[in-house]
């Protein structure tokens, strides 16, 4: 499934390795994942969720 998802960082993530999330939307879910160890598993939320947190750390 994840390798379906087209996963992006956010552009204030640098390219100097740190603690960095990458995110990609699927149909019904938004999956989040560690970008240093993408064969991670992802963590998968709601939109609704997704919404709620972006709102909180904004």
């Amino acid at each position: 499934m994840s390798s379906d998802l087209k996963w992006f960082k956010s552009s204030y993530s640098g390219d100097q390795g740190g603690n960095c999330v990458e995110v990609a939307s699927g149909v019904h879910l938004v999956h989040v994942r560690d970008s240093k160890d993408t064969d991670l598993p992802s963590l998968s939320v709601s939109p609704t969720a997704w919404d709620a947190f972006l709102r909180r750390v904004r």
